[in-house]
């Protein structure tokens, strides 16, 4: 039985609508590594999606945890809103079980119509084998996925 990642990789195409967790956005702004390197891929090559319930918690977490000024968290609130943002849900996803704020994050992303959900959060990447749509990847395989398309003939 193939694993989702290995299914997605086999349909993978040039435009993909890709659904960025909190923690990869954050780190694409906090740090210059491979997240931003990812956003700026998204960018120029994919669809880029978030929701209302990713870019709260965005703004909590560079205020609190990074004490962000208010015009840079608001210039990358504007980036995203430029692009399509999902609503909240009306209920989140039963899963993963341990974490509430998940269950939204994951509801989102399938209610956008993702085709993939970047995260580095543990506890999303274990339902791989549960959720079939989006596909839930690490920043990691979701750069090297598209590097190997790009070096396969």
């Amino acid at each position: 039985m193939r694993t989702p990642s290995e299914t997605f990789r086999e349909g993978l195409q040039v435009f993909v609508r890709v659904f960025l967790d909190t923690n990869v956005i954050v780190s694409a702004f906090a740090t210059r590594g491979l997240c931003a390197d990812v956003l700026r891929l998204i960018l120029i090559e994919h669809t880029l999606l978030s929701g209302d319930v990713v870019l709260e918690e965005v703004e909590r977490v560079l205020s609190s945890k990074f004490g962000a000024p208010d015009s840079v968290i608001q210039e990358i609130l504007d980036l995203f809103r430029r692009h399509p943002v999902e609503p909240k849900p009306e209920k989140p996803t039963p899963l993963p079980k341990s974490d509430p704020d998940d269950q939204w994050i994951l509801a989102s992303a399938i209610c956008a119509d993702s085709d993939v959900l970047i995260t580095g959060d543990s506890d999303m990447l274990d339902l791989t084998t549960e959720v079939q749509r989006p596909v839930i990847l690490d920043p990691r395989e979701f750069w090297n996925l598209l590097r190997d398309q790009v070096e396969t003939p």
